[in-house]
């Protein structure tokens, strides 16, 4: 069947910008301690460094996953049954999914991307290798709201959430997260997600720091986003990539360092940093067992089964959403 159609779900003005892109950056570098959140990394350029990142020796995450889908591939299918519809956050390139895809005979898949053009390019070779399944991408924000196509809404659903991407938000906000695709799911579906495990610091900050600094230029790659789309005027040349590990919050935390005092603009607006000041761009959180399914079971998802054998330490979590309970 192929790509059936691209659903657009991205709010843009006139020139194409999104504009929750551009009040994030607004809000963002207005805070005390300036933050952008992570999704902004993925413009296609962003998109296409990142999949440079899971490619090196030093990023265990994509290995470790990819590893443990290979090898519990037929108790991943047995525990979800034929028929499901997999709808995968965040799917950028999708190369994982085929994984998943030959191993439970989907009823259709739906990938979620921010990145419009790599959804449309890896839609298009999913649709090449499996030319049966039905595919419905949908361009979006899978952190906020997403409608559904309404092609897969009588079918059973399984969400596909790898990469230990639930680890780039903050506790309440990863709960937040989970509870909305528990609704959006709906009843009787399933998780499979992807969740770091808490590691030796010297592996978690070589695997965000790498010496070949492609995971710099993905963190700069923000900067330059902001300057081709906002009309920015940040100098690039006076920043530079940090990656340091924070034990109190149990997460890697990226940071772009202003080297000197600088000014520059964005849309207009003048901001200035001090020498040594950052702009916080990416956390990414790592759990233990227990914090894990506690995580879960917040978020409206009771873990079913773990296969956390990968080496370095990585889990993937088989969850059902959890029944709801009526008032009394």
């Amino acid at each position: 069947m192929g790509v059936v159609r691209h659903l657009r779900q991205v709010e843009a003005d006139e020139a194409g910008i999104d504009l929750a892109f551009r009040a994030d950056v607004h809000a963002g570098l207005s805070q005390a301690q300036k933050a952008i959140p992570a999704r902004w990394f993925y413009d296609a350029a962003g998109s296409a460094l990142f999949e440079d990142i899971t490619a090196l020796p030093e990023y265990y995450p994509t290995r470790s996953e990819t590893d443990l889908l290979k090898r519990h591939a037929a108790a991943i299918a047995d525990a979800a049954g034929p028929g499901r519809a997999v709808v995968e956050l965040g799917s950028g390139s999708s190369t994982k999914t085929p994984l998943l895809l030959e191993a439970i005979d989907p009823a259709a898949y739906v990938p979620v991307d921010i990145s419009g053009d790599f959804l449309r390019a890896s839609a298009r070779a999913l649709a090449a290798r499996f030319p049966g399944l039905a595919i419905y991408p949908v361009e979006a924000d899978f952190t906020q709201p997403v409608d559904l196509p309404r092609e897969i809404c009588a079918l059973p659903k399984l969400g596909f959430f790898p990469g230990s991407t639930i680890g780039n938000m903050v506790a309440r906000t990863a709960v937040d997260l989970l509870r909305s695709w528990r609704s959006a799911l709906g009843e009787a579906s399933l998780l499979l997600i992807g969740i770091d495990r808490i590691k030796d610091v010297d592996i978690l900050e070589r695997a965000y720091d790498d010496p070949a600094g492609v995971t710099a230029a993905f963190n700069l790659n923000l900067l330059e986003r902001i300057n081709r789309e906002l009309d920015g005027t940040i100098p690039l040349e006076n920043f530079t990539h940090r990656a340091v590990w924070n034990d109190v919050h149990s997460r890697i935390e990226m940071h772009l360092v202003a080297a000197c005092d600088m000014s520059f603009c964005v849309d207009g607006r003048p901001y200035h940093m001090a020498r040594g000041e950052t702009i916080h761009s990416e956390n990414s959180h790592k759990y233990g067992p227990r914090d894990a399914n506690l995580l879960l079971r917040a978020g409206g998802w009771t873990p079913l089964a773990t296969w956390d054998d990968a080496d370095p330490a990585f889990a993937l979590i088989l969850a059902e959403a959890t029944a709801l309970r009526s008032a009394p």
